[in-house]
């Protein structure tokens, strides 16, 4: 008797869909950190290092979301590695300090 391999129906599909999500707020967050270190009047140092920043690490986050991506269409993707995963929280929680840094 031959056993039919899983079906995932729509997971897949609404795991990447999240990952999209997840990674156009995060570019919604250092585009506004950009813009407020630029146009926020005095334009100081610490506004500009900070958006800077948050400009990298949503470049790093970008890499790690379009590899995710990128497994979800090949087909059934492997768990998310503890690397990979640590990245993405260490970029969100770096994304949100800096944005917070360019405000003050």
């Amino acid at each position: 008797m031959r056993e039919d391999p899983r079906d995932p129906g729509l997971q897949p599909e609404r795991t990447r869909l999240a990952w999209r999500r997840t990674t156009l707020a995060c570019t919604v967050a250092a585009v506004l950190a950009a813009r407020q270190a630029v146009h926020g009047g005095d334009v100081a140092a610490a506004g500009v290092l900070g958006a800077g920043l948050s400009l990298l690490v949503w470049v790093a986050f970008l890499v790690v979301a379009q590899r995710r991506i990128a497994a979800l269409g090949r087909g059934r993707p492997r768990t998310l590695g503890v690397p990979a995963a640590v990245a993405a929280a260490v970029c969100t929680v770096a994304l949100a300090g800096f944005a917070v840094a360019v405000v003050l």
